[in-house]
């Protein structure tokens, strides 16, 4: 409902259409995009206006990121990497996308773990176009395969990464094998 302000005219609201958007957007595509954390009602509207709701039009998620230019661009030479650019871009839904990525810092789902990971040990620029591409990936996978999202949450993560950690380090600790070595002696 609008506002009313001091001066007894109502102050309209920016921002919120007067209809119930997430329900008009589970008709179109079948699905619940808001279920992703991160993703809101708007974000999914801008998303399906840019991008559409069929996903046929890309063969893999690799092509959708690479459309809306949230893969890395390397300059590769000889199989090595001699060069990282940055990919720009004026797409609406990779800046809703890069937005909505961003504010999973404060989140306690999977997502938002593995976005805090990503942040400590990449920094906030790339984690935060990292984690947009994943996005955009689950929401491939959704409108594509009619996959729905399930959020483990932030401790499932944590317990995971605990237990890579552990194969990590029981691998760099495990003595190195020798060879057998034989003396020849002349005789």
């Amino acid at each position: 409902m609008p506002e009313e302000t001091r001066k007894g005219r109502r102050k309209k609201k920016k921002g919120n259409p007067p209809f119930n958007l997430r329900e008009e957007l589970f008709r179109m595509t079948g699905h619940d995009l808001t279920q992703i954390d991160g993703i809101d009602v708007l974000t999914a509207m801008t998303i399906i206006n840019e991008v559409g709701w069929d996903m046929s039009k890309w063969k893999t998620e690799n092509h959708l990121v690479s459309w809306l230019k949230l893969s890395p661009d390397n300059n590769i030479s000889g199989g090595k990497i001699i060069g990282k650019g940055r990919m720009r871009t004026n797409n609406r839904a990779t800046t809703v996308l890069r937005m909505a990525a961003s504010s999973l810092r404060e989140s306690d789902s999977y997502v938002g773990a593995h976005f805090r990971r990503l942040r400590t040990r990449l920094g906030p620029p790339v984690a935060t176009r990292a984690m947009a591409a994943k996005l955009a990936r689950l929401i491939y996978r959704m409108l594509r395969y009619g996959m729905n999202y399930v959020d483990y949450g932030g401790q499932c993560y944590e317990a995971q990464y605990r237990k890579r950690q552990l194969i990590h380090l029981k691998r760099k600790g495990r003595p190195a094998r020798v060879a057998n070595c034989r003396s020849y002696a002349a005789a």
